[in-house]
């Protein structure tokens, strides 16, 4: 495992728009569309400054657009399965491809992508990107795929619904039909015949507006529709076809994958995939996004994924202590439901399918995201990732088109974030256009994430709650504090994060079980420093006595001293 990643995502397309039209439902001429080209040295120092060890470029691979690149040699989109004017990142129309919208000479595409990993890692910084296994838009086809490799469909047999060597789910007779209109504003009505399966696992030839329907369900052996049964002897041609796919792009000097939805995929094909990935590339990363707890073990033992994202977990916690629903104490339960794998748990409170923290659908402030964002950081040794914005508290509240106003950045639509435009400053980054509040909360981020890149007891050390002897009482409130050590070595971290909108001065109870856990000589009174602010303290840390801390309002500490 690496020392801890702390992993900046960004949603490329929207990074470098400076256009800042903003019209709902504005096409790219109207308003504009960032470029791989925005990510200059600057940039990519300005988010290494910020503690980042990885940037997590989403939207690279081709996927479907209302925008015409025809003239290019791309194939033309029917906008009536395409979401947004931009369409979703998510419908991959060529697994082989770099998005157009992404170059600022289309037919360079490629190599301005090769050119974007080379300094990003001259910049000390390692490159994820997106694979999307489940699902491929519903017109996929590579236009520039290798000579030997054939496309996905090419000679599936469409006269049966399932055969294990076909690449889609199909309903032979039965044509492609939906709730929605599937003519729009073109001149002829989307067809397709015999229709296939729907990304979100609709095994029919209808979609309703709110499925996947821009997707088509990849077929990894599974019949569906005879009670789930897997035929993975002979290899599925899908496996073969999708293990080309990672190895092209672990070729391009990636340092990383996020899997979307990768537990709609059999974790026999990540064990079978991943491993031969890593023969050739031994220090390249999967991420998975898995939802389903039950399902945890077996993608991290059987198939070899480094990390998982903590969702169900830790986001669904922290978002609710944050927002006043659950108690700070609650979060114990996070930790102790993955206990045996928290070094695989990737932490977050904002992605690309979140909702913003100072959203009015989230909390409203961005201020009342610090102490989950401390949480998130230091529980443990595993990832923790931010979405770009969330450092300058974006808000996530425009009506971008089909993207309504949600509290989502939009991954549909063609935009300018107004944080990160403002931030950006031309490419000048020099703080000129950012409020005092943005600043405050940047540098707060900034702070914590490099903590995390820098100091061992949070990239390596051992956890201990210390909610347990911490019951309520005048001086300690666990419904919104919450406290914990992190141990390596000689060095030991006090953390306690105030969920409360105000400071707080509280006595920390230290139990005896903790000297001889860790083995420390009781000293009494320590000198600490409190990593977020730089200020000195003089403590007691002894099981006779509790540590007074003095903690802010949406805040907290973390106060480093020597134990030995």
């Amino acid at each position: 495992m690496l020392n801890k990643p702390v992993i900046y995502q960004v949603f490329t397309r929207l990074f470098g728009s400076d256009k800042n039209v903003n019209q709902p439902n504005g096409d790219r001429a109207v308003n504009g569309c960032g470029t791989m080209d925005a990510f200059t040295p600057t940039a990519l120092a300005e988010i290494k400054a910020l503690g980042a060890t990885h940037i997590w470029y989403t939207g690279i691979i081709e996927h479907a657009t209302q925008t015409d690149y025809s003239a290019f040699g791309i194939t033309k989109d029917h906008h009536a399965v395409v979401k947004g004017k931009a369409g979703s990142a998510y419908a991959i129309k060529d697994y082989y491809d770099v998005d157009p919208d992404l170059a600022t000479s289309v037919p360079a595409r490629m190599k301005e992508f090769e050119a974007l990993v080379q300094r990003t890692h001259k910049a000390n910084l390692k490159v994820i990107i997106d694979f999307v296994p489940n699902h491929v838009a519903r017109q996929y086809h590579s236009d520039v795929c290798p000579e030997d490799v054939e496309d996905l469909g090419a000679t599936d047999d469409t006269t049966k619904h399932f055969s294990p060597q076909n690449n889609f789910y199909y309903f032979p007779g039965e044509q492609f039909h939906a709730d929605f209109d599937l003519q729009q504003d073109e001149a002829q009505p989307y067809e397709e015949m015999p229709a296939r399966a729907t990304g979100n696992d609709v095994f029919s030839s209808y979609a309703g507006h709110n499925d996947w329907y821009e997707t088509v369900k990849l077929n990894y052996g599974i019949d569906y529709t005879a009670g789930r049964i897997a035929h993975f002897d002979p290899i599925p041609s899908t496996w073969e076809k999708m293990l080309g796919i990672l190895l092209f792009w672990a070729g391009k000097g990636i340092d990383g994958f996020r899997c979307d939805m990768a537990e709609m995929v059999p974790a026999e094909f990540w064990g079978w995939a991943i491993p031969q990935v890593k023969a050739q590339h031994e220090n390249i990363i999967f991420i998975a996004e898995v939802y389903n707890p039950a399902e945890y073990r077996r993608y991290i033992h059987d198939g070899h994924f480094d990390y998982l994202y903590d969702k169900v977990g830790l986001y669904d916690t922290l978002r609710a202590v944050a927002c006043g629903y659950a108690n700070a104490e609650s979060i114990t339960t996070c930790w102790q439901a993955v206990d045996d794998i928290r070094p695989h748990m990737l932490s977050f409170l904002e992605n690309h399918d979140e909702q913003r923290i100072a959203s009015d659908f989230f909390a409203g402030d961005a201020m009342k995201g610090r102490a989950p964002m401390l949480v998130a950081a230091t529980f443990s040794t595993g990832p923790v990732m931010l979405y770009f914005g969330q450092e300058l508290g974006e808000r996530g509240m425009d009506c971008e088109g089909f993207s309504g106003r949600d509290g989502r950045t939009t991954i549909f639509d063609y935009w300018t974030v107004g944080t990160i435009y403002r931030w950006r400053n031309g490419g000048e980054f020099n703080g000129e256009n950012i409020t005092p509040k943005e600043v405050e909360n940047q540098q707060f981020y900034k702070t914590l994430l490099n903590l995390c890149s820098n100091e061992t007891a949070i990239q390596q050390g051992e956890f201990y709650d210390l909610m347990y002897v911490n019951p309520p009482s005048e001086h300690f409130n666990p419904h919104k504090q919450y406290a914990f050590l992190r141990h390596y070595d000689r060095t030991t971290l006090l953390i306690v994060a105030n969920f409360d909108d105000q400071p707080a001065s509280i006595d920390v109870q230290i139990p005896e079980h903790v000297f001889k856990f860790y083995r420390m000589n009781k000293r009494g009174r320590l000198r600490a420093i409190d990593l977020l602010t730089g200020s000195a303290h003089s403590i007691s840390f002894t099981s006779s006595k509790p540590t007074h801390v003095e903690v802010p309002a949406y805040g907290g500490v973390i106060l480093k001293f020597k134990t030995i």
